[in-house]
């Protein structure tokens, strides 16, 4: 299946262990020597009616896509808090 960076923007990211909601996908990472992407970026949530920030965006390492869908994205994380590589951006 071939997918364009803008179709895989906005697909909700679910865990296939327990069916939890991650979030959405709202960049990618990717290596820019060979092209391929290595990572989802999922944005984090508004805070209080968007007007007080935001949490952090989380990073979901590509080896933990299991299917990519229609309108959804599975990872095999059981808690995307223990996600290898979830945390912060480096910028």
């Amino acid at each position: 299946m071939k997918c364009s960076i803008n179709s895989l923007s906005d697909k909700d990211v679910i865990s296939v262990n327990d069916g939890m909601k991650i979030g959405t996908v709202g960049d990618v990472e990717f290596d820019t020597e060979t092209g391929c992407i290595t990572a989802l970026i999922i944005s984090g949530k508004a805070g209080f009616f968007g007007m007080i920030g935001k949490s952090e965006d989380t990073r979901i390492d590509w080896s933990n896509i299991e299917v990519v869908g229609d309108d959804t994205i599975l990872v095999k994380c059981a808690d995307f808090h223990s996600c290898p590589n979830k945390g912060k951006l480096q910028r």
